[in-house]
């Protein structure tokens, strides 16, 4: 026979299991500060509540204990923020990883602390007004690092050739745009007389251009390779304009096609988008955004330049908007048309046999 104080204890007791079950299922919204070496977090309940406390890097297994399915977590985008969200994200909901550029609210905030940021962090998440960084794929991670370093690598080349050209104007040589492209033009600037100190960085500078063009070629053939293996490379590159290289530059940027709902959104990505300006019932198109990186631009311009040399239809397209809005636009609206072709390419998965005609391959029509 069950007694009334047995009863209440059990009535207690299953009391405390679903207030417990509740807290579990219960959202929990915490921003991260993070650094190097430590982090504040900062848990921001429901009702407003929020418990701060900072932690050292090398605690990210207590942290991560202290964890529920239910949580939802921003952090900012730094150079280990991707260490931080494989090693949270299979254990809460959602982890949002949030652009420092875009999210103006911390960078010029008056108060700049580590539980302040960490604050706002958790109340944005809250009310799903930060905006998201797309975490890609360790493989689409690590060829868009390759990318970068590329990228970066041109430009100094790209100064340094510049450099050159300079020095030599200053002694009355003119050098040809592209004598400086090839080995034997780097040899003719070292055969040239010049005072000793300017022999000195000559020889200096055309080393490193060696060694810039040897490290690029390095580069350049290991992202065409490894490109290769990512998802949807062999579609994209049956696409007349679009080789191994450029192919593996878009991909990366890209990730995951399925992760934009239509092919706005991926201009909207690429920044090939008008801004707009709206003020009662005045509205404004001006300039495109230019969000996004600018390697995935120049990138989608130079292929889409290369590919209406072959695609009639582009061509057509090309010519008309180039008589009516000039080459600048025509040529950024061309770009916005072959975004458009990479943006189905890869949704539906074509693969094309013949490009210029629209022809698909029989395995993309099966």
């Amino acid at each position: 026979m069950v007694t009334a104080e047995k009863a209440n204890v059990y009535s207690a007791w299953f009391s405390t299991l679903r207030n417990e079950e509740k807290e579990m299922e219960a959202k929990r919204f915490i921003g991260i500060d993070l650094h190097r070496d430590c982090f504040t977090a900062c848990v921001r309940l429901e009702n407003g509540r929020e418990y701060l406390k900072k932690w050292k890097l090398e605690d990210m297994p207590k942290f991560a204990d202290k964890l529920r399915p239910a949580d939802q977590v921003a952090v900012e985008m730094t150079g280990n923020t991707r260490l931080f969200h494989d090693q949270v994200a299979p254990l809460v909901d959602r982890v949002v990883a949030v652009n420092p550029t875009q999210f103006k609210v911390i960078t010029h905030s008056v108060k700049k602390t580590d539980p302040n940021d960490a604050r706002l962090l958790a109340l944005y998440l809250a009310k799903d007004l930060l905006p998201e960084v797309r975490m890609k794929n360790k493989a689409q991670a690590q060829i868009a690092s390759l990318t970068q370093t590329r990228d970066t690598m041109v430009k100094l080349r790209t100064a340094l050739k510049n450099k050159v050209n300079n020095i030599c104007s200053a002694y009355g040589v003119n050098l040809n745009r592209e004598s400086l492209a090839s080995e034997k033009g780097l040899r003719a600037v070292g055969q040239m007389p010049f005072d000793p100190l300017v022999d000195l960085e000559l020889k200096i500078i055309v080393g490193q251009i060696r060694s810039l063009n040897q490290s690029i070629a390095e580069l350049e053939q290991t992202i065409g390779k490894e490109s290769q293996k990512l998802e949807g490379h062999k579609n994209l590159t049956s696409i007349k304009g679009i080789g191994k290289l450029s192919g593996g530059i878009l991909l990366s940027i890209i990730g995951d096609i399925g992760d934009f709902a239509d092919e706005g959104k991926l201009a909207a990505y690429f920044g090939i988008v008008p801004r707009v300006s709206n003020s009662n019932e005045t509205e404004h198109s001006g300039r495109i955004t230019k969000r996004g990186t600018k390697l995935g631009r120049t990138t989608l311009i130079q292929c889409a330049l290369i590919a209406q040399r072959y695609s009639p239809y582009l061509k057509t397209y090309y010519e008309k908007m180039k008589a009516r809005r000039g080459a600048g636009k025509a040529i950024v609206a061309l770009a916005r048309k072959f975004l458009g072709i990479i943006y189905r390419t890869l949704k539906n998965k074509w693969v094309f046999e013949d490009f210029p005609n629209f022809v698909l391959a029989e395995e993309a029509t099966a």
